[in-house]
């Protein structure tokens, strides 16, 4: 997986104020994604740029919510498309990407490697 030229100095959103200023966001961003596509597939990128909305600080007016980066999204479901993670489905009246086994069992060996990332309740 690349991160495109253009990622280095886009906004992640109409909401937001800067680009991000971690350097491996688009990684984050992407196995975030990926996680989404797993727990509530067939999903396309319309829900997906409302996970990653948010309020936007107009000043002195009310706030609006604001859906995040189409474009964002889509190239990181192409790329995640053509690694074999996800494919497209329909399934009745809902279209949209689902995970793959090669891409749940790339999950579940990172989840398994890094934890849930989540506190870890006692056994009993």
């Amino acid at each position: 997986m690349q991160i495109p030229e253009w990622a280095k100095i886009v906004k992640t959103g109409p909401a937001q104020e800067h680009p991000p200023v971690e350097k491996d966001w688009w990684y984050k961003r992407a196995a975030s994604i990926l996680r989404k596509v797993s727990l509530r597939g067939p999903i396309g990128v319309a829900k997906l740029r409302s996970f990653y909305g948010k309020k936007k600080n107009r000043g002195v007016k009310p706030e609006h919510f604001f859906k995040g980066s189409g474009k964002i999204v889509r190239v990181i479901l192409q790329q995640l498309e053509a690694e074999g993670l996800v494919k497209k489905v329909e399934k009745g009246v809902h279209k949209g990407k689902i995970i793959t086994p090669k891409g749940q069992s790339f999950l579940d060996k990172a989840v398994k490697k890094h934890g849930t990332g989540g506190t870890k309740k006692a056994e009993a």
